[in-house]
């Protein structure tokens, strides 16, 4: 059983489109999904610098379009179409994911990262706030440190890394008194995303996405709130807007994909970020990392040896 796995904010890279777009098919679905959203993701994927492409409201619609390039020429190898059962993404990535899915179209997809992106970016005008990688420790004494500092665990990501995220007080303090046999890795990002500063972004997300038409998943679609599957294209939709202000459970969604019998995952550009997490979590399960349309066909050869009975 194949997993499509969709990246969230962090991964990007300057230039990482540039390959993608010598096929004049996918430089042209660039330039429609820019004009759809007033932003130059063709100059921001190949062109842009580090600064601007990790710009929150820059970043999440460039990462979703990139995904939705190599996903179209991905799934457009029957084998491929086939095989990949379940899908998932990491927080903006799971716009990708209702995509592929088919609970959003592409076009509704990078639409609603653009807005997401945008009032995301302008929430963490509102007050400093930051994020920090809680790395080793004892779960349950991490969880506790990180709420009693006035902090969130923002991203649950399995593998011994929990991400906590609130004021820059908080995560001083957490910083000043890790748990026991922890260590904290600032992060450089705009504010504390998966939290309650979150939440002027999620109103604005929630108004939009009222207006968006859905369809109920083709593909069993990993929930970032649960990691459960999710069976409606409302439900999705709504867990979706939510998961602006609440924690992404990765770890779950790895843990489902363990239940399910899921045997190989493939990531979608930038890749390299939930193989590695699957690499210690998932054993066993074979991974492979789509980054340039060279990686195709080695994805291929894996797609139809999940086939294979």
């Amino acid at each position: 059983m194949l997993a499509i796995l969709a990246p969230g904010q962090g991964s990007q890279k300057p230039g990482f489109l540039t390959p993608w777009i010598e096929d004049p098919a996918a430089a042209s679905r660039l330039r429609e999904w820019s004009d759809l959203i007033g932003l130059d993701l063709v100059r921001l994927g190949t062109e842009a610098g580090q600064d601007e492409i990790t710009d929150t409201a820059n970043t999440q619609p460039l990462l979703v379009a990139a995904g939705l390039l190599a996903a179209e020429r991905l799934l457009a190898d029957p084998a491929v179409d086939a095989a990949a059962t379940v899908v998932a993404g990491h927080s903006v990535g799971e716009l990708t994911a209702l995509a592929i899915a088919g609970v959003l179209t592409p076009e509704a997809a990078v639409r609603l990262a653009a807005v997401r992106g945008r009032e995301m970016a302008a929430a963490c005008n509102i007050e400093p706030t930051t994020m920090a990688a809680v790395l080793g420790g004892v779960e349950d004494e991490v969880l506790a440190r990180i709420e009693a500092s006035g902090a969130w665990p923002a991203n649950r990501n399995g593998a011994g890394q929990i991400v906590a995220a609130g004021p820059v007080a908080a995560i001083e303090k957490l910083a000043g008194d890790p748990p026991e046999k922890a260590r904290i890795i600032a992060l450089s990002v705009a504010g504390a995303f998966h939290t309650p500063h979150m939440a002027p972004a999620q109103e604005a997300l929630e108004a939009v996405a009222a207006d968006i038409a859905t369809a109920d998943p083709t593909r069993t679609l990993l929930s970032n709130r649960d990691g459960r599957p999710v069976t409606t294209g409302a439900t999705a939709l709504q867990q979706l807007v939510a998961q602006v202000t609440s924690p992404v459970r990765w770890d779950a969604c790895m843990s489902t994909l363990g239940e399910l019998g899921v045997t190989a995952v493939i990531e979608l550009p930038p890749a390299g970020t939930l193989t590695g997490l699957a690499k210690r979590a998932l054993k066993g399960v074979e991974r492979h990392n789509v980054n340039t349309p060279d990686d195709l066909a080695a994805a291929a050869v894996l797609a139809g040896n999940e086939g294979v009975e």
